[in-house]
């Protein structure tokens, strides 16, 4: 049997133009049905924002390789990493992230449910998310890219398996 994703609520923030001013924006729940119920999803998981393999290939080749990503079935890409919904949004920002939608896991909720949640102490960083990507199909994982297979308290950062390319290779061939 395929395992479903976590049930969780990530706390959002999302532009509402009726609060209008110079901080638009109102929190907004949503929960893993909102995000994952009848639709096709790739989720790319990353230990932190503005870090260097995060900013510099990680997340930009997924926005890179959107429309071809959706190309092939999928609804949405969404980014998650363990911060708050700030700092997701200044990171899209600051990278000029198109398409791939942010989602904060600041809680680490989904992240320690996922079994992904690892010690960055060596780093400074706290508790982080593993790196990894995967196809959600209806609120069940169809496919797991994990570097080093499980999260684990690994020193490095390995970057080999869960970036954009693999993805779309695996979708073109399924």
């Amino acid at each position: 049997m395929t395992p479903n994703v976590p049930q969780v609520i990530f706390k959002t923030r999302v532009r509402d133009e009726s609060i209008g001013g110079d901080n638009p924006f109102r929190w907004q729940d949503v929960s893993s049905d909102d995000l994952f119920k009848g639709k096709t999803i790739v989720v790319l998981a990353l230990p932190g924002a503005f870090t260097p393999t995060c900013s510099s290939t990680h997340l930009p080749g997924y926005d890179a390789n959107y429309k071809d990503i959706i190309a092939q079935g999928i609804d949405e890409v969404y980014c998650l990493s363990v911060n708050d919904a700030f700092t997701m949004f200044q990171w899209g920002k600051q990278l000029d992230i198109k398409h791939v939608k942010m989602l904060p896991d600041g809680n680490a909720d989904f992240t320690r449910m996922m079994g992904m949640l690892v010690k960055k102490e060596n780093l400074g960083f706290g508790y982080r998310s593993w790196r990894y990507s995967m196809l959600v199909e209806n609120g069940q994982m169809i496919k797991l890219f994990s570097e080093l297979g499980q999260a684990d308290n690994h020193p490095d950062d390995p970057f080999e398996v869960s970036d954009a390319d693999t993805m779309l290779a695996y979708l073109k061939q399924r």
